[in-house]
């Protein structure tokens, strides 16, 4: 049996993963209640020639995907972030040592997922404050939780193109 104490094994728990999630919730809650207590609704508060604050609510998925679906995508992705959120936890809890590079990327993606969460099932809608934009291009708004599920999966994507870590666990060889 391999060596289960010190500093690898810590990483190996998922207490630093599930420490990452909370540390990302509680700065998306607390950006978003900054933004929907300063800022105006769709009033763009410009910062650079490239970034405003603004003020959106998304009742859709990323890119306000259903957004106009009439109010049943609440639920539905409601239930989407619940369970891929439990399946992260899961997966943060049964992580094999060689793959712990993936607690962050993990802890990342949990944080984000829950933080959107939390809005969607409170308002029935994700706060947005974000905006970037490129003359008359824009991208759509977004918050820190999104911020944090974007750079999780592309953590997890470039340690899977590298070969780092293994995307299930591998049955043992007998």
């Amino acid at each position: 049996m391999p060596n289960q104490s010190g500093w690898g094994a810590r990483w190996q728990r998922p207490w630093v993963g599930l420490a990452i999630a909370v540390v990302v919730v509680v700065l998306d809650q607390w950006t978003k209640q900054i933004a929907v207590d300063q800022l105006s609704y769709r009033y763009p508060v410009p910062v650079t020639s490239w970034f405003d604050w603004m003020l959106t609510y998304n009742t859709g998925a990323a890119f306000s995907f259903l957004a106009d679906a009439g109010g049943w995508q609440r639920y539905f992705l409601s239930g989407i972030a619940l369970l891929v959120s439990l399946f992260i936890v899961v997966w943060l809890w049964r992580l094999a040592p060689a793959d712990r590079i993936l607690t962050v990327p993990l802890g990342l993606i949990l944080g984000g997922g829950v933080g959107n969460l939390i809005d969607r099932v409170a308002q029935g809608h994700v706060v947005d404050f974000i905006s970037l934009h490129y003359e008359e291009w824009f991208w759509p708004a977004f918050n820190l939780a999104d911020a944090a599920i974007t750079a999780g999966a592309s953590c997890w994507l470039i340690i899977m193109l590298a070969g780092k870590a293994s995307p299930i666990e591998k049955p043992p060889v007998s």
